[in-house]
């Protein structure tokens, strides 16, 4: 099976070779097609083209030139890196090659920093886990890995790694500042300050101030008039100290704080046939709302750009800061002992629509026979807010990594062994409420008057009563690992790779979640009619207002552990030094996880991933200048993680919910092509194209107890079906012109690039349209031979309307609602260099 697996692999590699699919740049100097690039993608510096793993690499002037901005910027120009923006860009998760994060899994895809993972939070959504916003500024390049890269990397990423470096202090007195003004009033300051204090010792400060405007419009009239918004600033000091002439020791310090109003969806269907039953009253009620609201934006003439969002005072609030610390010992000129510590901390404060409703309770035949009196009653389907004195996500984490590279003295054979540890923990309680059902004027104060009433048992349907969900949670992680990866060189051209790693993972979680039901009370108001616990699962007895608001009665902790070995082993074959072939097989491994917000259903089991690729890398030199290299994978995943909706029992008092599940098996296979090519010193042509077929191959929904509030589960997806953000066909062309000029005028280039997204599913059986980007910049260096720069770009060239992800409620809500993608954004840069 193996063989038969790596003859498929080679037969698709074989036919993308033949077809000259294009492929994607990744130079790290102007000519993007040179190919000595140096890359740490082993923990080692390494020739790019000497390395076997599929890697996409950014230089500084390609992530200005493309408006690379946020981590998940780097989507948008990667053949298989896709992301998940459910929840706004700045909260987003990566998708690489069909592997997916939902909700409060570990990550697929590891974001690393100066060779240190991103800061761990786990709150109410995703976040957290990656490099705060600013962090793409003032940088030696991004490497985009893809595959597994569980021997090197830690928590054991499936879907492969993202590798932010930073630009390092250098010897000289140098810098630059920078000015950025767009449409929807974008103004940008970026800088950067390079001093050597002493020839041992040299500093460097970055810095990064971003504002702009959102594109997504609100005619509510309630709360912000925008929402998909830029608000956020960023520094960094690095400093470099030489002990001796053996010993570095290398510090970077980082902060970044974004706040803005967070993201709205557009609304776009809803199921207005839908037939309540006693159970589906909620489902039916939201529906309906959402349908009016619909028929407000087309009587109003809206555009995809508005939205109808009825909250007050929505927010996202993102802070992190992380202390970085590597000490490099070259011991011998065969041995290197590096060690990198880190301590960091994340904290979220999140309030906003979950669903970005305006609604009323609607005026059907049903509601006019079963609550005349609520017709018209404003109420909110599931908004979070933040509560004072917590946040809503709040978790240091601290690592220790220990590293012994070294080689023999012939050269034949290199090695890199070392441990690693992971402590993130708990900074207080992570604790928000949530408003559901109500017109709670602020759900994080309990401000809920003109809530809806409680409302006696009809004939058949029970109105639900103003529901706050209080969310009090603490989460500790521990990862740690031993590791060890070799090569040996058999002869020049021949040489294996074996590499090993025993990881450990272990989740304590603590939660005292409760909820609030309120009730209008005539001549009193609308005041707490019950308070019990979240977790009727565990504590369906506990009555809150008796016991005196003692919220440690809901306590329940859950421990979930596991460890498992992973490892690489790789063939290389290089009969020229500008040709490579290698095959490799890897195993990879991501950990279980737990959430309190799914009574029952808190814990889900790691999976497993067995991934194969060939692949081929190829230089030519001459006249013309290029590369050309090709990877054929196939990914064998069993005990997946996957989404599943909950739809809640009636009068369990709660709004449905999402899970994360163990549903299955899936295969992943594909390939990918890079390449680029120099046209007489003055034209860089590059081409990039991902092929990519997932298929679920065995989908099991849990069986749920009798006692559970949720009546059913139903999982993204179905036998047959492709996985979520897992496009079959990503293409990206890009072209750079350099205008002959005398140097003493500078140099003048234009630049295009233009990218592909065939339709992807993004919740289960909803998918979006395929989507043509056409992107493009114009710059002028060193003017008349100065030290000005002058850029101009523009992104969405065509401003195309699309759709990047759906909100994913319409089990539970009966209503699709959509992001939109950014409309056409432009510019200009200013940017002043001085010193050497």
């Amino acid at each position: 099976m193996f063989i038969g697996r790596f003859a498929l692999l080679a037969g698709a590699a074989s036919g993308a070779i033949l077809a000259a699919a294009p492929a994607y740049a990744q130079s790290a100097s102007a000519d993007s097609s040179t190919p000595d690039i140096v890359v740490t993608a082993r923990r080692t510096e390494e020739r790019l083209q000497d390395v076997p793993i599929s890697i996409t690499v950014y230089n500084p002037e390609q992530i200005a030139n493309r408006n690379i901005v946020v981590a998940s910027d780097l989507a948008t120009y990667t053949p298989s890196l896709s992301v998940n923006a459910r929840y706004g860009a700045e909260k987003a998760a990566f998708s690489l090659r069909g592997f997916n994060q939902d909700q409060s899994t570990a990550p697929t895809v590891g974001v690393y920093f100066a060779d240190v993972v991103g800061v761990r939070a786990q709150g109410g959504t995703t976040s957290g886990n990656t490099v705060g916003a600013g962090s793409f500024t003032d940088l030696q390049n991004v490497q985009v890995l893809k595959g597994p890269q569980g021997t090197l990397f830690g928590r054991n990423t499936t879907g492969g790694a993202v590798l932010l470096v930073p630009q390092k202090p250098t010897d000289n007195l140098e810098g630059y500042v920078e000015g950025t003004y767009g449409n929807y009033d974008q103004m940008r300051l970026q800088a950067a300050l390079n001093i050597p204090l002493a020839d041992t010792f040299k500093v460097r400060l970055s810095l990064d101030r971003n504002k702009r405007d959102g594109y997504m419009n609100n005619k509510s009239g309630i709360g912000p008039k925008d929402y998909n918004d830029t608000d956020y600033v960023y520094g960094r000091l690095s400093i470099v100290a030489d002990l001796t002439p053996d010993l570095e020791n290398y510090m970077i310090a980082t902060y970044s704080r974004s706040d803005t109003n967070g993201y709205a969806t557009r609304y776009a269907e809803c199921d207005r046939n839908f037939v309540p039953t006693a159970t589906t009253f909620i489902r039916y009620l939201t529906a309906q709302a959402g349908c009016a609201q619909i028929d407000r934006q087309a009587a109003r003439g809206d555009s995809l750009f508005d939205v109808d969002v009825s909250n007050p005072n929505p927010r996202i609030l993102l802070e992190q800061w992380q202390v970085i610390n590597t000490t490099t010992w070259r011991a011998s000129d065969t041995l290197t002992v590096k060690n990198i510590m880190s301590y960091g901390e994340f904290r979220e404060d999140a309030a906003f629509s979950l669903y970005s409703d305006n609604f009323r309770f609607p005026d059907t035949p049903i509601t006019r026979a079963q609550f005349p009196q609520l017709i018209g009653t404003p109420f909110q389907y599931i908004r979070l807010a933040t509560q004072p004195g917590y946040h809503a996500s709040a978790e240091s984490t601290a690592t220790e990594e220990l590293q012994i590279q070294g080689n023999s003295a012939d050269g034949k054979f290199n090695f890199v062994l070392g441990g690693y540890l992971e402590f993130s923990r708990p900074l207080g309680f992570s604790q928000q409420r949530t408003g559901i059902y109500g017109n709670c004027t602020d759900p994080g104060t309990l401000s809920c008057a003109g809530g809806l009433p409680l409302v006696p048992l009809s004939a058949t349907f029970t109105a639900p009563g103003a529901i706050v969900s209080e969310s009090r949670t603490k989460l500790s992680f521990d990862n740690h690992g031993v590791f060890a990866q070799a090569t040996y060189k058999f002869t020049d051209q021949l040489a294996l790779t074996g590499g090993f790693r025993y990881t450990f993972d272990k989740i304590v979680g603590y939660s005292e979640s409760n909820r609030y039901t309120f009730a209008t009370i005539p001549g009193t108001g609308t005041i707490p009619v019950a308070r019990s616990c979240n977790d009727n699962f565990n504590h369906p007895t506990v009555n809150l207002l008796t016991n005196g608001g003692n919220t440690a009665a809901c306590g329940t902790t859950i421990v979930n552990k596991s460890s498992k070995p992973t490892w690489l082993i790789d063939l290389d074959f290089k009969p020229t030094p500008d040709m490579l072939f290698y095959a490799k097989w890897a195993r990879g491994y991501r950990q279980g996880g737990v959430n309190f917000t799914n009574p029952g259903l808190e814990t889900w089991n790691p999976e497993k991933v067995d991934s194969y690729e060939l692949g081929a890398k190829l230089t030519f030199r001459g006249a013309v200048n290029g590369y050309f290299n090709v990877a054929g994978f196939y990914n064998d995943f069993s005990n997946q993680q996957i989404f599943g909706g909950l739809v809640a029992k009636q009068g369990s008092g709660i709004a449905g919910g999402a899970a994360i599940i163990n549903a299955g098996k899936s295969e992943i296979k594909g390939f990918e092509v890079d390449a680029g090519v120099t046209v007489f010193d003055a034209l860089n042509l590059t081409l990039g194209y991902t092929y990519l077929d997932t298929k679920i191959k065995e989908l099991v929904a849990p069986t749920l107890a009798p006692q559970s509030p949720f009546e059913r589960v139903l999982p993204r997806g179905s036998v047959g079906s492709p996985l979520t953000y897992s496009p079959k066909h990503r293409l990206t062309l890009a072209a750079e012109y350099n205008l002959p000029l005398n140097d003493d005028l500078g140099r003048l280039s234009i630049g295009a690039n233009y990218v592909y997204t065939a339709s992807q599913l993004v919740d289960g059986n909803l998918s979006i349209a395929p989507s043509n980007v056409v992107n493009a910049n114009l710059g002028w260096k060193n003017i008349a031979g100065s030290n000005i720069d002058l850029m101009g770009f523009v992104t969405n060239l065509t401003n195309k309307t699309y759709f990047s992800t759906a909100g994913g409620g319409f089990d539970s809500l009966g209503v699709y609602d959509y992001l939109l993608a950014p409309p056409r954004m432009y510019g200009v840069r200013l940017r002043v260099n001085f010193g050497s």
